[in-house]
């Protein structure tokens, strides 16, 4: 019988859980056994009891957790406290973003434990089924926090992102048509802001075209262009996305004094490195400084803010995966062919993720020649 843990999350203001009580519901009718710390679902609204009434076993520290579970499930990559406690042969499965912190990378590597990261598991279209949700909450809250921090007392310009009859509205400039990007773009544009969005795909550019409003613009990333248009923009919204690698940056710091004090820059690519050079990791009890007079807003777990919503909105998309982890082991997981099996990053002390291994210019061994 697999066990399966479920850590409270230690990052700060980290309000999101791993698993959901339909997750423990489904998985403790498959005959596993489910270990939640207690107080792990508080940040989204999940009480113990209700853990409990779907078939949970509630322990008393994270130390339990981790001790006594085959497999780890959470949701931001562990910390430093929590190196020690992984394991050799665990299975931990949660986000990683290795190619933004080599210390988090060798750790694991040092662990001999088996990381399948939620951000790089594809599905048959391509598409990053677990990244998505997430994606789809930062990037509506990128131009709802990135409104909020126009406003004075916030640290901004004093601009109304709406603007009203007589005065014109923001201008939002958004790298990346995307997930996140297209998102931004959905609730700029329903705000009233006039929206630019950078793609290098035409045949992405062309649908964002289709489905987006008159007041946005899709263009080609040419660098000349996002300069230009970086530097007239009162909120710029980071939102590129290289899988598995560092974000690259479009946005250098030369750029910021060609923009007017107060502007606002939301770089939801801080989680692989940033898209922007002056971007640096904040948290959402301390969440934005300025650079060159322009404020930063590069909070590493913006969903984390909404925890409730994006713990479902999570588990919704993991639990399938899970479910075959948990049932039919990490051999079986990797033979449902390479979309998913990119999920594993690090198995054993080897990096298996080419995306991550590039970024730091380290091997990378076939998920198909290894022993599982």
């Amino acid at each position: 019988m697999q066990v399966i843990g479920v850590p409270r999350e230690i990052k700060e203001d980290e309000g999101r859980v791993g698993m959901s009580p339909a997750g423990v519901y489904s998985l403790s009718e498959l005959g596993c056994q489910i270990l939640v710390e207690r107080g792990a679902g508080n940040g989204s609204g999940i009480d113990d009891e209700e853990f409990l009434a779907s078939g949970a076993e509630l322990v008393d520290s994270a130390d339990d957790v981790y001790a006594n579970s085959d497999l780890i499930v959470k949701v931001k990559e562990p910390l430093k406290e929590e190196y020690s406690k992984i394991r050799e042969g665990q299975i931990v499965f949660t986000f990683f973003h290795f190619a933004a912190d080599r210390g988090l990378l060798d750790a694991m590597v040092d662990s001999g434990a088996s990381c399948v990261a939620y951000e790089t598991i594809e599905d048959r279209q391509g598409r990053l089924p677990l990244l998505t949700p997430m994606s789809e909450v930062a990037g509506r809250m990128a131009v709802l926090e990135g409104s909020k921090h126009l406003e004075k007392p916030a640290g901004g310009r004093g601009l109304l992102i709406s603007g009203i009859p007589g005065v014109e509205s923001a201008r939002v400039v958004i790298l990346g048509g995307g997930v996140v990007g297209l998102n931004a773009a959905k609730i700029a544009a329903g705000l009233g802001a006039q929206v630019t969005i950078f793609d290098i795909s035409l045949d992405r550019l062309r649908y964002l075209s289709d489905v987006l409003p008159p007041n946005v613009i899709p263009l080609y990333s040419a660098p000349q262009l996002i300069r230009e248009k970086v530097h007239q923009a009162d909120l710029v919204i980071g939102a590129v996305l290289v899988r598995g690698d560092k974000a690259p940056v479009l946005v250098r710091r030369e750029d910021l004094a060609h923009m007017n004090d107060g502007s606002v820059i939301v770089d939801v690519a801080v989680d692989q490195g940033g898209s922007v050079e002056t971007c640096k990791p904040t948290t959402h009890s301390n969440p934005t400084y300025h650079e060159e007079g322009v404020l930063h807003y590069c909070v590493a777990n913006m969903p984390g803010a909404v925890g409730r919503t994006s713990t479902y909105a999570l588990t919704n998309a993991t639990l399938p995966y899970l479910t075959t982890l948990a049932r039919d082991g990490l051999k079986v997981f990797l033979n449902l062919g390479t979309p998913t099996a990119l999920g594993l990053n690090v198995h054993r002390g080897k990096v298996c993720h080419p995306g991550v291994a590039s970024a730091f210019e380290l091997a990378c061994e076939n998920y198909q020649e290894l022993s599982v």
